[in-house]
């Protein structure tokens, strides 16, 4: 056990905020003293340490208390999670750095803003605090996701792209036509087969998704050139009625 001082000797966080953690219920102590004293055991040095990860991946300490108290709480999955975002991080601030070299090779009226979008990041951060939602579709897609080794979940990843790939060779057609139309129907399908049963209305709201920005329309974009994650949306949408 560690007493409260011992314990912010050790990780850096002061007392009054271990205090504060306690009192909205974030990190308690394994027991208190008689007279009072916080003590901590290895248990709740693992749950600070995964709080102080969320934290420097600034998600808000709601959102880390609704995530680590969880009954179903996945650290595995949550460590996942939090590696790529601080890669995508780490991506960003080299980013910054490689622009603030150009800027003593060019001079500081050269003007490129390009380092400062972190919309990838962001969107993966959103994403991430989504997934712990315990939606049937989530666990669907858990179960069967643990049962793929990594190049088969590498092979259907790519075979799902390739439907994106399909939908822009029919930019051209009107998103109506049968053709078209069975382009979703067989996008519906994959979906339910390798992560969860994707009714009408889910199908609908991923439509949405694939045409609102970020990081999944610039993928589909890629896959069948500009302007397909709109098409495939709109596709979508008469195919959902």
């Amino acid at each position: 056990m560690k007493t409260v001082n011992e314990v912010s000797k050790l990780t850096g966080v002061s007392i009054r905020t271990l205090q504060y953690y306690d009192k909205i219920g974030l990190l308690k102590p394994a027991e208190y003293t008689e007279s009072g004293y916080r003590l901590y055991d290895d248990a709740a040095l693992e749950r600070l340490q995964q709080i102080l990860l969320f934290r420097e991946l600034e998600f808000p300490l709601k959102d880390i208390k609704d995530i680590v108290t969880r009954s179903d709480f996945d650290k595995r999955l949550a460590l996942d999670q939090q590696i790529e975002l601080l890669e995508l991080k780490k991506e960003h601030i080299e980013n910054l750095i490689s622009m603030c070299r150009g800027l003593k090779l060019r001079g500081v009226r050269y003007l490129n803003f390009t380092a400062f979008d972190s919309s990838k990041l962001d969107e993966y951060a959103k994403r991430a605090k989504e997934q712990w939602g315990s939606t049937q579709e989530y666990k669907e897609f858990e179960e069967k996701n643990r049962k793929r080794s990594k190049s088969e979940e590498e092979s259907m990843m790519a075979d799902f792209m390739k439907l994106f790939e399909e939908f822009g060779a029919m930019k051209d057609q009107d998103p109506a036509s049968l053709e078209v139309q069975d382009q979703v129907k067989k996008l519906q399908s994959f979906i339910t087969e390798h992560f969860y049963k994707c009714t009408n209305e889910i199908l609908s709201g991923l439509g949405k998704m694939y045409a609102g920005g970020g990081e999944f329309t610039e993928n589909i974009n890629k896959m069948g050139g500009e302007g397909t994650a709109e098409f495939t949306h709109r596709a979508i949408q008469i195919y959902c009625g």
